[in-house]
């Protein structure tokens, strides 16, 4: 069950997880941990509840991977109580299960209280820096998220790569592109660390955000590993939100090299050329899109009401409640 959770084959584990004649609180754990792991928070959460009703007690382990599924939902009230269990069950010290709380109440919007449990820790591992640093830095506090960063390397704690992504992440939404830089060069050159195709994303995005779309180019000419479609689509965001129609062009075509099928550069090059006024442009850019059978995939918002996540697709009205938010707004 494990295996297959591992691997992505989150349907082969939940098979053999029903047909289990027994299961303990690590049989349990193991299949909420693995849908959390592969992006199924809802289905984690309502295994955890299962789990409990099932009158099976959730051990730090089961904290420490229900907390992601939280996370990543943002789903706070069910978090807040899963915090007070944990409380309860005396975990609330260990630094695994205080990583995962400091990470979900960041990610749910409440940096304060993530700040609160990293200052009362009595010992902090490279996870439990990253986990603020990431916080600040989906907060946009770059600057904290520095000033984290240079506390943290005076603690004698080593950074990692995701301590990299965290603090250029950090720099990009706060417009610190020279700090950026710095700590890309800092970290490369002073602790190993050998920089990945996110560290190389980030670094564009950082250039882009700033207007600074030449360097940002030139930045991807030289570097050692082949562009993906997420570092091209920074770059492609970038001469949109910059208007730069012509490097734009270059970098949308790449992307249609890399996945022809992906709606969203399409998209982008054409509002590009609406917003220009190239309108014969506009409707060749929607012919090839139309040719190519490319759709569009509908956006789509959740919110958490009585602790249950609720998720509603644009122009998609089978949710119960749809017609009731329509007739409201």
């Amino acid at each position: 069950m494990d295996m297959y959770a591992k691997c992505g084959n989150t349907e082969k584990a939940r098979n053999l997880f029903d047909k289990m004649l027994q299961r303990d609180e690590v049989s349990w754990t193991l299949m909420i941990a693995g849908y959390a792991q592969n992006g199924y928070g809802t289905e984690a959460l309502k295994l955890f509840q299962q789990m409990q009703i099932a009158g099976m007690k959730p051990n730090m382990k089961t904290f420490a991977s229900v907390l992601p599924a939280c996370a990543n939902l943002a789903a706070f009230e069910q978090g807040r109580e899963i915090h007070e269990e944990i409380i309860k069950s005396g975990f609330q010290c260990d630094v695994v299960v205080e990583n995962a709380l400091i990470d979900m109440y960041a990610k749910c919007g409440n940096i304060e209280k993530a700040r609160e449990l990293f200052d009362k820790m009595h010992r902090r591992d490279v996870i439990s820096w990253t986990a603020m640093i990431t916080g600040y830095a989906m907060h946009g506090s770059g600057k904290e998220a520095l000033k984290l960063f240079q506390d943290m390397k005076k603690d004698g704690i080593m950074p990692n790569h995701v301590t990299l992504v965290s603090v250029l992440s950090a720099c990009c939404h706060a417009g610190l592109v020279d700090e950026g830089l710095q700590c890309f060069n800092y970290l490369r050159e002073h602790h190993g660390i050998v920089p990945t195709m996110e560290h190389y994303s980030c670094i564009v995005d950082l250039l882009g955000r700033a207007g600074r779309l030449d360097e940002a180019q030139d930045f991807i000419n030289r570097m050692t590993l082949q562009p993906d479609s997420a570092m091209w689509s920074c770059l492609l965001g970038a001469c949109r939100v910059h208007h730069n129609i012509e490097l734009g062009e270059s970098v949308a075509e790449h992307l249609f090299e890399l996945n022809p099928r992906d709606a969203a550069p399409y998209v982008i090059l054409s509002n590009m050329y609406a917003t220009a006024g190239r309108w014969a442009d506009f409707l060749k850019v929607r012919k090839s899109m139309k040719e190519r059978t490319v759709k569009k995939m509908p956006g789509c918002s959740w919110i958490e009401i009585d602790k249950q996540m609720h998720v509603f697709l644009v122009g998609e009205d089978s949710h119960v409640q749809s017609q009731n938010a329509q007739q409201d707004s």
